[in-house]
């Protein structure tokens, strides 16, 4: 099958997440890959529209070369769309659609390259998640589950404009509630104002050491994301709550960083994790490594600097989970359209991705 009708098809799917109903497009994607010699494994979680798939072919001996993708999309937004979201419009050399470039693009350049009957020493793997975009569920129902094959490189095919990236920062997300005591505003002293002791906290936050600056990644960050207290303008607030994003490099101690929010906060706090989800990062060393920016620099324009990416991604479970293989994030989505109003993935991306996927298949 074209990559280009590939993705259209695959943007066709209403996979709008929530709720997700990723199961229809995982059932055609386990057809096609079937018709290729794939044995498929459709995993139904969470309810009858949500579901993950495994596929593989000549998985045995040896460890395969890996290809992750999620079929879930973010919602369309309130702005109209130019192009119909779902109707995979070519347009300007550009395919537009939901998930064109995150990432139904990248996942039918892998799935169109592996329908080539070639199957390399070890076999192939395909990972095809749902309910990446709310904190990588699917995933995790992956990782908790016990017959992931052995995977030896992962490719991870999320938006980079078909450049080789080495990793992203990790992530956590808290939620940090304040507790106070309410009281009438005109006698503020008989209560203790929550917001009060979160806007305390914030301002504390700026001198938490977050820890030392990855060469590449640059410094942890942090965020304080939403706030939400009160009760009316003339009580004093008994209660407030906060979210806050952390951004991590590697080596970073999660349990750690957490206790130190937690001893920052206080005993008027009472802290619940929201996600956790770590760094990633290959060495740039790694002989995969080189082969890899080989083939991308023989396909675009790219020439190979160590480099890392803002967003997360679902490597941040599957990467431990198989035994922290090299992992690589590289695809044909273009990362600043992701997500956006009228989304579109290049069309000659799209075809250097299915040759790159092609030719790392054939060098594994």
């Amino acid at each position: 099958m074209n990559v280009v009708d590939l993705t259209k098809r695959l943007v066709a799917f209403d996979t709008v997440n929530p709720p997700g109903n990723e199961v229809a497009a995982m059932k055609f994607c386990a057809d096609l890959l079937q018709s290729a010699g794939f044995d498929c494994d459709l995993q139904v979680f969470a309810s009858a529209t949500r579901a993950n798939l495994i596929a593989t072919r000549g998985v045995g001996s040896g460890a395969a070369i890996g290809f992750s993708g999620h079929l879930d999309t973010v919602p369309l937004g309130a702005a109209d769309w130019k192009y119909p979201p779902y109707d995979g419009i070519v347009a300007n050399g550009k395919l537009y659609g939901r998930g064109s470039s995150d990432m139904k693009g990248g996942v039918a350049a892998f799935i169109c390259a592996c329908l080539d009957p070639f199957t390399p020493p070890g076999g192939i793997a395909i990972l095809l998640t749902a309910g990446e975009e709310t904190g990588c569920d699917g995933a995790q129902m992956l990782a908790r589950g016990k017959n992931l094959p052995r995977i030896g490189a992962l490719v991870v095919a999320e938006s980079t404009n078909n450049a080789l990236v080495l990793g992203h920062k990790g992530v956590i997300w808290l939620s940090i509630l304040f507790t106070g005591f309410t009281a009438h505003a005109a006698m503020p002293e008989q209560g203790v104002n929550a917001i009060e002791l979160a806007s305390r906290f914030i301002a504390r936050l700026g001198d938490l050491k977050l820890g030392d600056a990855h060469e590449v990644m640059g410094k942890p960050t942090y965020n304080v994301g939403t706030i939400q207290g009160g009760l009316n303008t003339n009580s004093v607030p008994d209660s407030c709550e906060i979210t806050l994003d952390l951004r991590t490099i590697p080596k970073a101690q999660h349990v750690e960083l957490i206790d130190k929010i937690i001893a920052l906060a206080g005993d008027d706090a009472t802290i619940s994790p929201l996600l956790d989800l770590p760094p990633v990062w290959a060495s740039p060393d790694s002989g995969w490594i080189s082969k890899v920016a080989d083939v991308v620099a023989a396909n675009t324009e790219h020439i190979f600097s160590p480099t890392s990416v803002n967003y997360f991604t679902d490597a941040s479970i599957l990467t431990p989970v198989l035994g922290n293989p090299p992992t690589v994030i590289l695809g044909p989505g273009n990362p600043r359209c992701a997500h956006k109003t009228d989304e579109w993935v290049d069309i000659e991306r799209l075809y250097q991705a299915e040759i790159i996927m092609k030719r790392l298949i054939e060098i594994w």
